[in-house]
């Protein structure tokens, strides 16, 4: 009686299907024996199914065939878990009345358990034929043991791949779902940050009270800072998403000087009492984002002001050196230790300390994105005097203005 398969039977039977080996396994084992049919059966408390089958007999079974499980003597092997090994079914004192030899037409038999791992009957590695076979040798019983201990071992092997690509496959549903939510939610945040920033500008145009738009300009600092965490978010899920960091080149080297100078301009609105020189010594054209170059100073800006000393100034310098273009922020402040460097640039990596609480962990992480993205690289050189952050870029081709 043939029944439909359970999922975890049918992947048994594709498991051994999928072990490259059991082909020959069970070609060698028809030419030691002289049999004509041998094959791997999946056999539970319900089911008898062919796995794997060589048959040279026309026995005419073949993998995902079914068995009547009581017709079986591999039921009778699940039970008492015990080889069984018959020369000639006409002459064996307990399988001559046994229905199995006569409905299915053989005389000789052999047949192993397997075993899973952790102890669990699998099914068994049988031969069978038509004729009489001298299977009780010790030879023949070592090779049957052999071969079964071997398929024992590729299926753990197989359980386990199982289990890793389970596992793989759910972390990436969640990381897809926890990357499409960053990017609408960064999305939809735009426009808000965007009209809280220009209600700022407007209200800062009146005859106000100083105290209060001292608070206005808070909130117009906060607008800036909240709209560079959802760009940062909206980088980090693009490029988890596939697209990557988009560069729209340039080589107007007044755009890039203005857009970087603003970024500084930003800055030091943000937080007047911090000094910030700036060096600029740019006298060749640049084939490079403008825009995401200044995303990257800003970022770049942005970790100078959180963790740099207040009392010292920060030093910004853009130039040409060595036929490279540089931007190069520096800050005092207390060392940043070789295991931290090593971990700076990757995503949501966050620095114990309390100035660290109102991140995201994705600043320096965009800023190493967008090097990237320019075939560039961004460097960290930091002692007990200062800290440096060094993005550089070779020039492509000849530089015009």
């Amino acid at each position: 009686m043939y029944q439909e398969l359970d999922i975890d039977i049918q992947m048994d039977v594709d498991s051994i299907q999928e072990i490259k080996i059991v082909p020959s396994i069970l070609n060698v084992i028809c030419k030691t024996t002289g049999m004509g049919f041998a094959a791997i059966s999946r056999v539970t408390d319900k089911n008898w199914v062919a796995c794997s089958s060589i048959d040279k007999i026309n026995f005419k079974l073949k993998s995902g065939d079914q068995l009547e499980l009581n017709n079986t003597i591999c039921n009778e092997i699940r039970e008492h878990g015990e080889k069984v090994i018959i020369e000639d079914a006409n002459e064996d004192l307990y399988y001559s009345s046994h229905p199995s030899p006569s409905l299915y037409g053989y005389k000789s038999y052999i047949a192993v358990p397997i075993y899973r791992k952790n102890k669990d009957f699998f099914g068994t590695l049988l031969a069978l034929d038509a004729k009489p076979t001298k299977l009780k040798s010790p030879e023949v019983l070592e090779m049957f043991k052999m071969y079964a201990d071997l398929l024992s071992l590729h299926l753990e092997m197989a359980d386990e791949l199982r289990s890793v690509k389970l596992a793989l496959r759910e972390e990436q549903k969640i990381a897809e779902l926890r990357e499409t939510f960053i990017a609408v939610l960064g999305h939809d945040l735009r426009n808000p940050v965007g009209t809280t920033r220009l209600s700022a500008d407007i209200i800062l145009k009146q005859d106000l009270p100083k105290p209060i738009l001292r608070q206005v300009e808070i909130i117009k600092a906060s607008s800036y800072r909240m709209q560079e965490l959802i760009t940062n978010l909206l980088d980090f899920a693009k490029g988890h998403l596939g697209d990557g960091i988009k560069l729209k080149l340039d080589r107007n080297r007044k755009k890039l000087t203005t857009e970087l100078k603003q970024v500084i301009a930003e800055a030091r609105g943000l937080d007047p009492s911090r000094e910030i020189i700036s060096s600029f010594k740019l006298d060749e054209s640049v084939l490079c984002d403008p825009h995401r170059l200044a995303q990257l100073l800003s970022n770049l800006l942005g970790n100078a002001l959180k963790h740099g000393c207040r009392e010292e100034p920060i030093n910004v310098s853009v130039g040409i050196v060595d036929r490279n273009f540089e931007i190069a922020v520096s800050n005092g402040g207390e060392k940043i230790s070789d295991l931290k460097i090593n971990n700076l640039f990757k995503p949501y990596y966050k620095e114990q300390n309390p100035k660290n609480e109102t991140g995201l962990g994705l600043g320096l992480y965009i800023v190493s994105e967008i090097s990237k993205a320019h075939n560039g690289e961004v460097s960290v050189k930091s002692n007990d005097d200062k800290t440096t952050f060094t993005f550089k870029m070779p020039l492509v081709g000849r530089q015009i203005d």
